[in-house]
């Protein structure tokens, strides 16, 4: 059996950058363990896999090691194949997923994809975050994944954590996160409990980030940076209980699957 596989660099104007994502279009559903299988041979954070519907499509999104409810970045990536490769022509996808539908459309600074927001609420600092970290956070928030807030760009910059204790947590992954420089707000984000030590760019983060740090600054629409190795910029706008994630994608390789 062949199946198309594209590598798509997300939140990225140029290869190297952003977070790559592989995208498979499918005809039809395989099944869930040939879809696991082909994510941890690909061993990059997301494989995302689509088949058409009569309103658009089913997304799924695949770590190395589990599927997951929510994926920005390989979200992006597929919207991009689609009207980069695949010469889908309406100015807007509507990808029917876990999350609900989520809806990707062309803007003149990329591609603007709505998600639902998942408002962050203060919490008790976990002692194992604190150990995990290395340092002690000025707060905690809780969402989908802990968001541990610090006080300059730097001390997020220089954060080794221990994977290991970060595993151990209960929650999907931890945000770090604290005001930018040149931009709003800065992050970094840990999931090795999904097979993913450090993410490179995470937009489903940004859908926990945003309103946080749109109450935080009195502003909805926000310019934000991922730190990691390999960066990533992500425009963020808060819409009531919507948030939109602007970005840019570029294709880094096509082939074929055999199996």
């Amino acid at each position: 059996m062949k199946i198309r596989q594209f590598q798509v660099d997300a939140f990225a104007s140029k290869v190297f950058q952003g977070n790559p994502a592989a995208v498979c279009p499918l005809d039809h559903w395989l099944d869930d363990g040939v879809l696991q299988s082909i994510a941890e041979e690909n061993n990059l954070s997301e494989t995302a896999f689509f088949v058409p519907t009569s309103e658009g499509y089913t997304l799924r999104w695949f770590t190395p090691v589990k599927e997951i409810d929510l994926c920005g970045h390989a979200t992006l990536a597929a919207a991009h194949v689609l009207f980069q490769h695949l010469n889908y022509e309406q100015p807007r996808i509507t990808f029917a997923t876990r999350s609900g539908a989520l809806i990707v459309e062309r803007a003149a600074e990329g591609l603007r994809m709505e998600f639902p927001a998942s408002v962050p609420r203060p919490c008790a600092t976990p002692p194992l975050l604190v150990q995990a970290l290395g340092v002690n956070p000025s707060e905690v928030w809780v969402a989908d994944d802990y968001i541990a807030v610090f006080g300059d760009e730097a001390a997020v910059r220089g954060l080794t954590p221990d994977q290991h204790l970060l595993a151990l947590l209960d929650l999907r992954g931890v945000c770090v996160t604290a005001p930018g420089v040149k931009v709003d707000f800065v992050s970094r984000f840990f999931a090795p409990h999904y097979g993913i030590a450090e993410d490179p760019v995470t937009g489903s983060a940004h859908c926990e980030l945003a309103p946080y740090w749109a109450a935080k600054l009195g502003k909805s629409s926000l310019h934000a940076r991922q730190l990691s190795k390999r960066g990533g910029d992500v425009r963020c706008e808060v819409e009531g209980d919507r948030v939109i994630l602007i970005g840019n994608a570029v294709t880094f390789l096509q082939g074929e699957i055999h199996f």
